[in-house]
């Protein structure tokens, strides 16, 4: 693994973790601070609404100044912001500090995914800029299984002082390992905004917010789906987490490849479609333990193969917005994250049981995939339009 990179990884391997972790720790902090799970799962949309204020506001802020200083910057945010919250005495406080502790999130990735890209080996960008999520995968193996663990023999507290530590970790290697890339240049932030004016731009974000809700649908009620359906005991809960995670971290892999070797947008459609089989399945069998266990496996795959296509979606779509588009992505992917935890909650609520949010994931991995179609669709017609000649009609 390029050296330059592991920074970047590091800094994925603790956003993993604080944003992922809420999954499993969902009943603990829901028995400690007297609210239902229900209640509970709208911290995980707190800090969506977090990465979503806050990755175009500080790239907007911050993109003048060299990428290195910006990524230190905002690991010392997150770092601050999730010691709030192993601190929070309520549910409420907690709340605003899962909110300020997403503020950071999508402006690291956003950066971190140009970095990566211009570091990158020729023909290998998608793949770098996987390398970079891959500390997302590794949070869901190593990092929310014990937090979870911790969460459930210990206190939830203690799970988000771990990441406090990674962030304190990803701090030092910033500093020692990142290259110290020039800033942009004569930047014209008017120019950069003018991304959002594309029809493609607002196409990639409906794909993303709505397409990987069906991850979170699943994933956000993933404890109790083991625990009430499939009958595991909540220790077993770390190691479904684990399997999770190691289907992430293979998927994350492949989709880096794909990615590179096929268009990111029918990398994105092939994957969102797969999505939407998976989780159909998975609200059928997981009173069977061991299809829960391989369908846990094969969700965590095809979900994360999504991240480095859609990445690469935004940033090739974007030439001179790269790290506003980055964080535009990101920021949609967490929208996807409230969503998914929202709408997935909402048949709870009406006393269906934890199977149904799968259902819900899959109609909403149905409707990202129609959204890629049409941004190949909107793509091949501009090609298209380009090579016709022109012809003036009097």
């Amino acid at each position: 693994m390029n050296k330059n990179l592991l920074p970047l990884t590091l800094g994925g391997l603790g956003i993993g973790i604080t944003e992922f972790v809420m999954m499993g720790l969902l009943p603990d902090i829901a028995k400690d601070l007297n609210v239902t799970i229900p209640q509970a799962g709208h911290l995980i949309s707190a800090y969506a609404l977090g990465v979503v204020i806050g990755a175009p506001l500080l790239i907007m802020i911050a993109g003048k100044y060299p990428p290195k200083k910006i990524l230190i910057a905002l690991m010392v945010m997150f770092t601050v912001f999730n010691a709030f919250s192993a601190f929070a005495p309520t549910f409420n406080t907690l709340f605003v500090a899962r909110f300020l502790s997403g503020l950071p999130h999508g402006a690291f990735f956003g950066v971190g995914s140009v970095v990566a890209s211009r570091i990158a080996e020729k023909g290998k960008t998608a793949q770098a800029v996987s390398l970079m999520f891959m500390g997302l995968t590794i949070a869901n193996i190593v990092g929310v299984p014990l937090g979870t663990f911790i969460g459930h023999n210990f206190s939830w507290r203690i799970s988000f002082a771990v990441v406090v530590f990674v962030g304190l970790v990803t701090l030092v290697s910033l500093k020692l390992w990142l290259p110290a890339l020039a800033a942009t240049k004569n930047r014209d932030l008017k120019a950069e905004l003018s991304f959002f004016k594309k029809r493609e731009a607002w196409i990639i974000i409906f794909m993303i917010s709505i397409g990987t809700g069906g991850l979170f649908t699943w994933y956000s009620y993933i404890a109790p789906l083991m625990t009430d359906v499939a009958g595991f005991s909540s220790n077993a809960v770390t190691y479904i987490l684990m399997l999770a995670g190691l289907g992430m971290m293979v998927g994350n892999y492949i989709g880096g490849i794909l990615a590179d070797k096929f268009s990111p947008a029918k990398a994105s459609a092939a994957l969102l479609i797969t999505m939407a089989v998976t989780l159909t399945i998975v609200h059928f069998i997981s009173a069977s333990q061991p299809l829960a266990l391989i369908m846990t496996f094969i969700t965590g795959a095809v979900s994360f193969a999504l991240a480095a296509p859609i990445q690469m979606l935004m940033i090739q779509s974007a030439k001179g917005s790269e790290m506003l588009a980055a964080s535009a992505s990101q920021a949609s992917f967490n929208i996807g994250n409230a969503l998914g935890a929202f709408f997935g909650g909402l048949p709870l609520v009406y006393g269906f049981d934890y199977t149904s949010p799968a259902y819900v994931g899959a109609a909403m991995a149905l409707i990202g995939s129609f959204f890629a179609f049409w941004l190949i669709k909107s793509t091949q017609s501009t090609t298209e339009d380009v090579k016709m000649p022109v012809t003036s009609f009097h």
